[in-house]
């Protein structure tokens, strides 16, 4: 098997279907009267739907040159899906969309995870690693601000009568948040903070608090589902923000596995 290509598919299939689902959801908080916005969604999302449909289609056996075609033709796409978002936040922040339902903090998180994807797939094609210990520290930055603002757009999105989950979701939110100002202080400690027993304590802690946040958000989607609580949650969004926890603990344990040497690095992402 070939590492290169399966890293590059695994990547693809998982990061194509949430940019799809992206432009689903920026296109749900449009405006009705937002023809032109809404129709570059729609596109967006046929775009990576046929990306999502190919890179299920290609095997591990696929030949490397092929596939790394396929990386710079997915990147050239997400660099464009990167755009559209941008200028999505930019028309919300200068006030030319009042009325319409994309938190401004939704559109800026929903880019950073465009561009951690398509440095990803230069990183890919490039053939750079980052050490092992910057990887750490790096993807872990990355992921605890993405659950935290889960978090945050979890307890914005529950109705307000429902106050035991909204208190939960806010709870959440503070812990990640101080997760992240800690990651971020052993990353500004570098290179003396990257030994071993502070980077392992550090994967440690986090996964405790991304494995509960991951059942809360189970719990929440399932809830949704069953249509059990009052919210303007779109149940594939709450399935959408479940699977990025449940795709951080496995960085977290592949991380974990190399540290102690029970695994191959795994490819880190270039921020």
């Amino acid at each position: 098997m070939d590492a290169f290509v399966a890293r590059s598919l695994e990547e693809i299939r998982f990061w194509a279907r949430i940019m799809k689902e992206h432009s689903l959801f920026l296109r749900l908080g449009f405006r009705c009267e937002d023809t032109q916005l809404i129709q570059e969604a729609n596109g967006f999302y046929a775009v990576f739907e046929g990306i999502e449909a190919r890179a299920h289609a290609f095997t591990a056996a696929t030949d490397p040159q092929q596939i790394r075609a396929f990386n710079a033709e997915v990147h050239n796409a997400v660099s464009h899906i990167w755009v559209f978002k941008r200028k999505v936040l930019g028309l919300i922040l200068t006030c030319q969309l009042p009325g319409a339902n994309n938190f401004p903090l939704l559109v800026d998180h929903v880019s950073r995870e465009a561009n951690y994807f398509r440095n990803r797939l230069a990183e890919l094609n490039n053939g750079r690693l980052e050490p092992l210990p910057d990887a750490i520290i790096d993807e872990n930055v990355f992921f605890l601000k993405i659950m935290a603002d889960h978090a945050k757009f979890i307890g914005h999105l529950l109705d307000p009568s429902e106050r035991k989950l909204v208190d939960q979701a806010r709870e959440f939110s503070n812990d990640f948040d101080q997760l992240l100002w800690q990651a971020q202080d052993l990353s500004s400690m570098r290179p003396q903070s990257q030994t071993k027993p502070l980077l392992s304590q550090f994967l440690d802690q986090n996964r405790v608090s991304v494995a509960s946040l991951r059942d809360f958000k189970k719990t929440a989607r399932d809830l949704i589902e069953a249509c059990r609580i009052k919210s303007i949650i779109h149940p594939l969004l709450a399935d959408h923000v479940y699977r990025e926890a449940v795709h951080f603990l496995a960085i977290i344990d592949l991380f974990e596995q190399a540290l102690t040497g029970q695994a191959p690095t795994p490819l880190p992402a270039a921020h």
